[in-house]
């Protein structure tokens, strides 16, 4: 342990791994061949590498092989077994002193115990289903490996079992043999024919259910489609193997990219760190990101269902055909599969409904991280544990760059430039160079400015200004930008920001950009996109017959905080009338967080006049015939308590801003009532009909229905409270159920304790129902939340080592409930380093994610941020903490300097 130079205790400092560092490896292994045995207290495993020396290796260099935690029972090299003073194993790797010099083949067997593998990297055992997780360095706790996305090897993977504990065998690739042997072992052979790093091999084994069916590609190939489950669960896949096939044919439609083997499997397991894991061929998900009917999933669970699996199929040919080099590299294969992901989801429902969901999500998630002790560029330069920058920086703002760079382009060179990236890449381990050298090629452009995006933290500022000149009837558009230092980065340099623009006449239409002359210095401007690439730009547009409003940023066309100067009035027109979805509900987000923030910081509640502004745009909206409804819902959505609190930007007062935000809802809630009713009842033919997931229009009236509710319960209205429990009783979907009982809930009415009761005892025998049961009571904005969730997690019964059921009590109540999370007596921050220091025992992948959660510390009061330094430092003085848990918790303490 050491003090940094304002004397607070920080973690000693482990190893870190610098990208400038990384050196091919000396030997290529270019085949592997395993045998795995299972059974129930141990696996044996026999890999065959085929390892030669890379080109340029001198003879007689050592070669070391990654292997944590296991029993090495016996190592010979082309069948001759090795002398113990020719090899070394540390425990965590192995040494051979002085390899041959050609090519060789190294046979090892090694004894793992999946049954004590609570951490759930490598081969572990989850409710009697064997199962692996490789990404991102878990196949050295398998057997030895060069354990790193560079090394690309064939496999052939030989699985036995006694038939009665697995019947079912299943690795990467096609199925080359199976069967049942004199002794009932059952046995499967699997061979991938494409070259793979280790982070994408896969096996699991076990009782399992499946549904099936098949998929014909475009060159008229049939593949054979598998979902696996735990038994009896089998029809919860059915949305699933739908969303797979939808997602086949738009890859093959959209970017041209053709499944390549006969088979493919997915894997729902219920014990998984992760949401799924893209393996070649053999998908591994965890199982509430597959298993789906109307009594357990609502339409956003569907949305995440059909999102996540076209998200790994996508990583078919963006992660595994075309790999990463290193892990520094990650952002490379996340970032443009989240892309990819997006747009799926674009074209399958609402686009601008979805880029506003991904908005949500880059800004509650992303740009909190690049404005804490946690930033992070897409790219990072180093890191102690690369666990812990699977972060949203590198999969939501990755994505984002991939969509600056395809929007900076057009569709047409973009999609040039990914087939010229799959064509000369194919079956390589490449680098964010390789990706941006491509675009350059096609397009005749030098992108090294806009590379800057990938090696740069933190997130942009933008300012604009307009100034109108009468007399010569034109507008001056002064725009500059600036990113705040990160750790490790105190000077930042002007980036490439392409700007989607637009300018409103006072009738409300677009002006004909055509028809407007336009003068740049400092950016260019090719039809409705301003590309800003210095520190300050200016835009003249000349030849108008009034003055316009300028609508900037349409589309969210890059991932900065757009500070326009707008005043009420001017924020209300945009409202109303811009074309652009995006900037419409921009307007109104932008006119409720000034609201909450005033309120916030006089302590009083939100300006009257300004809450019947507001609720006159919302009306507006909501009796506009020909916008989607799942879009009026989220119009009606008001930003949360975060969004305040990123707003307002330090020395916030969680509980301020709670206060503040209850009341505009409240305020709201009263002034629009009449028309939250009309409208709930206008969608009375939505809310109990069309299944989930398929019928979309029916999802659209339910969620406008379900979110005017949660607005006329906050107004703490008794005839909407009664609509509420009417609801919760008497839905028969998930969707509105949830939705009623969040609602009261959010606004904590009375009754609300006897509605989370009856949802525990009817409803949560599924284990995807009681992580909603949990997330609910996690929420509960009161101060007997904390007594609660302790009382849950310290239960005997509590499932504490299940990922999701830690992440859907400890994990909401921490992001997603900050006014109980930081309250003033300091027990929020206290229980949730309790439970980051007893789950570092068992699984510190899941103690290191839950430990992020004290990020907000530096933005709180000063007395509430004492207390957290406090909690903070008291979890320092665990002397066993895991390198994961460490890394995270020295970067929360260190100096932003």
């Amino acid at each position: 342990m050491e003090n940094n130079n304002n004397g607070n205790a920080v973690p000693s400092p482990v190893p870190l791994t610098f990208l400038k560092d990384y050196r091919l490896p000396a030997y290529d292994i270019s085949h592997v061949d395993m045998t795995i045995r299972f059974a129930p207290d141990s696996c044996q495993i026999i890999s065959r590498l085929s390892i030669a020396p890379a080109p340029g290796t001198a003879a007689g260099t050592p070669l070391e092989l990654n292997g944590e935690e296991l029993e090495l029972v016996d190592i010979s090299i082309d069948g001759e077994k090795l002398a113990a003073d020719s090899y070394e194993f540390s425990g965590n790797n192995l040494r051979l002193s002085s390899p041959p010099a050609h090519p060789f083949t190294l046979e090892t067997e090694v004894n793992v115990h999946p049954e004590e593998n609570t951490r759930l990297m490598g081969l572990y055992r989850s409710n009697s289903i064997w199962c692996t997780q490789c990404e991102a360095e878990g196949f050295r706790r398998i057997t030895f490996m060069l354990d790193r996305p560079d090394v690309m090897a064939t496999y052939r993977v030989r699985m036995e079992a006694l038939k009665g504990i697995a019947p079912v065998l299943l690795s990467n690739g096609n199925l080359q043999q199976s069967g049942t042997l004199a002794d009932n072992t059952r046995f499967a052979v699997w061979e991938d024919p494409f070259p793979k790093p280790t982070y994408l091999f896969a096996c699991v084994a076990g009782h399992l259910d499946r549904i099936e069916d098949d998929f014909v590609t475009r060159s008229d190939r049939n593949v054979d489609l598998a979902i696996y489950c735990e038994p009896g669960k089998g029809e919860k896949c059915r949305y699933a193997m739908d969303s797979l096939k939808r997602a086949m044919k738009w890859d093959e439609d959209r970017f041209g990219r053709e499944y390549d083997l006969d088979v493919f499997n997915i894997v729902a397991v219920s014990d998984f760190n992760i949401g799924a894991m893209e393996n070649k061929g053999l998908n591994i998900f965890n199982d509430r990101y597959i298993l789906a009917d109307p009594d357990n999933a609502t339409d956003a669970d569907y949305a995440q269902i059909e999102r996540i699996v076209a998200h790994e199929y996508f990583h078919n040919w963006t992660g595994n055909r075309v790999t990463c080099r290193d892990w520094f590299q990650l952002c490379l294969k996340e970032g443009l599969t989240v892309y990819r992901d997006q747009e799926f989801t674009s074209d399958m429902r609402s686009r601008p409904v979805k880029r506003i969901g991904d908005v949500l999500t880059l800004r509650s998630r992303q740009f909190p991280e690049d404005a804490g002790p946690l930033a992070h560029p897409p790219r990072p330069d180093r890191y102690a544990e690369i666990d812990n920058f699977y972060t949203p920086t590198v999969y939501e703002k990755g994505a984002e760059i991939v969509r600056m760079l395809a929007n900076l382009l057009g569709a047409e060179t973009f999609r040039k430039g990914c087939d010229l990236y799959f064509e000369r890449h194919d079956g390589q381990a490449v680098t964010i160079e390789d990706w941006i050298r491509v675009f350059e090629d096609v397009s005749g452009r030098d992108l090294e400015q806009f590379a800057k995006w990938y090696t740069q933290a933190g997130t942009p500022l933008l300012d604009a200004r307009q100034t109108w000149d009468e007399h010569h009837q034109s507008l001056t558009l002064s725009l500059s930008q600036k990113t705040p230092p990160t750790p490790g980065q105190m000077h930042k340099e002007p980036l490439v920001i392409p700007i989607r623009f637009g300018l409103i006449g006072a009738d409300g239409a677009d002006i004909d950009l055509a028809s407007v002359i336009v003068q740049a210095e400092g950016a260019q401007v090719n039809g409705d996109v301003i590309e800003m690439d210095a520190a300050t730009a200016s835009i003249r547009f000349s030849g108008l017959p009034e003055e316009p409003v300028v609508s900037l940023l349409r589309e969210f066309s890059a991932p900065v905080v757009l500070n326009q100067h707008r005043d009420a009035a001017t924020l209300a027109f945009v409202a109303r009338h811009d074309r652009d979805p995006f900037n419409r509900w921009q307007a109104g987000q932008a006119i409720a967080t000034r609201l909450m923030a005033e309120a916030t910081q006089a302590d009083t509640a939100p300006d009257t006049d300004g809450v019947h502004r507001l609720a006159d745009i919302l009306d507006k909206a909501l009796a506009e015939d020909e916008l989607d409804n799942a879009f009026k819902a989220l119009m009606l959505l008001q930003p949360d308590e975060a969004s305040i609190a990123r707003h307002l930007g330090g020395d916030i007062h969680p509980d301020r801003i709670h206060r503040a935000r209850q009341a505009l809802l409240r305020l709201l809630g009263e002034r629009m009532l009449p028309v939250l009713e009309k409208t709930i009842l206008q969608m009375k033919d939505g809310p109990e009909t069309g299944l989930a997931g398929t019928d979309l229009e029916a999802a659209g009236k339910r969620a406008l229905a379900n979110q005017c509710l949660r607005l006329g319960v906050a107004a703490q209205n008794a005839e909407m409270d009664a609509m509420a429990i009417v609801r919760f009783t008497q839905s028969t979907n998930m969707t509105n159920r949830i939705a009623a009982l969040s609602a009261m809930v959010a606004a904590w009415r009375p009754g609300t304790s006897e509605l989370l009761a009856g949802f525990r005892n009817d409803y949560c025998e599924d284990p995807l129902n009681l992580d909603k049961w949990l997330a609910q009571t996690a929420s509960i904005p009161d101060d007997t939340c904390l007594d609660r969730v302790r009382d849950i997690y310290a239960d005997a019964d509590f499932p504490r080592t299940n990922p999701n059921r830690l992440r859907a009590l400890v994990g909401v109540f921490a992001r997603a409930n900050p006014a109980q999370f930081a309250r003033a007596d300091g027990q929020g921050f206290q229980f949730l380093a309790d439970v980051v220091a007893q789950t570092d025992a068992f699984n510190p992948n899941i103690a290191a994610a839950l430990a992020k959660n004290f990020d907000i510390w530096r933005m709180l009061e000063p007395q509430r941020r004492e207390k957290c330094h406090a909690v903070l430092k008291g979890l320092v003085e665990k002397t066993d903490m895991s390198v994961n848990l460490g890394d995270v918790v020295r970067r929360l303490l260190e100096d932003e300097k």
